[in-house]
């Protein structure tokens, strides 16, 4: 795969698409602690319309998405975001995971958000560099924070690094 990549925001048409990328993290066991993924359905009531993203080549196949859920209900988090980022497997190496996070954090900023969060497997290097690189920094360390269900880690009790980046241009305290 080589050529042009474009960043558009993720419909439901896209789903299937977005489904196997999903289904190729959750196979790696580095992805996520789900087993399987949400219905469209499901995905698309938890997750924000703001920044729901994915990036395409030139043929308009699927090469990866970006979507995030707000962290409480509380109107007091209501800028406080945490995002998943999943690129498919034939296109690592290709930037796809940085265009779409630097697409997702312009419409985060755009919205308000001013702050990001990602949870991320230690043993997860691509996306911890991904993060680092696009501003994020390490929170923190959740220890034995769940038990793995599947993958190569089932039966396990993982750690997750907990990121966050701020806004370059945090709302004012009168907001």
């Amino acid at each position: 795969m080589t050529g042009a990549v474009t960043v558009r925001p993720l419909e439901a048409a896209d789903w299937s698409a977005v489904e196997t990328i999903y289904r190729e993290g959750i196979a790696t066991g580095n992805a996520t602690f789900e087993a399987e993924p949400p219905s469209w359905e499901q995905f698309d009531a938890g997750k924000l319309t703001i920044g729901r993203l994915v990036a395409v080549d030139e043929s308009g196949t699927v090469l990866g998405w970006v979507a995030a859920s707000p962290i409480s209900g509380r109107q007091a988090y209501r800028g406080v975001v945490e995002h998943s980022v999943y690129v498919a497997a034939g296109a690592a190496g290709r930037g796809v995971g940085t265009q779409l996070l630097s697409a997702f954090i312009a419409a985060a900023d755009h919205a308000g958000i001013w702050t990001i969060q990602s949870t991320v497997f230690p043993e997860n290097l691509p996306s911890l560099v991904l993060h680092e690189r696009a501003g994020f920094r390490i929170v923190g360390r959740r220890e034995r924070i769940a038990h793995m269900s599947h993958g190569p880690s089932a039966g396990r009790w993982r750690d997750t690094i907990l990121l966050e980046r701020r806004a370059a241009s945090p709302v004012s305290d009168d907001a």
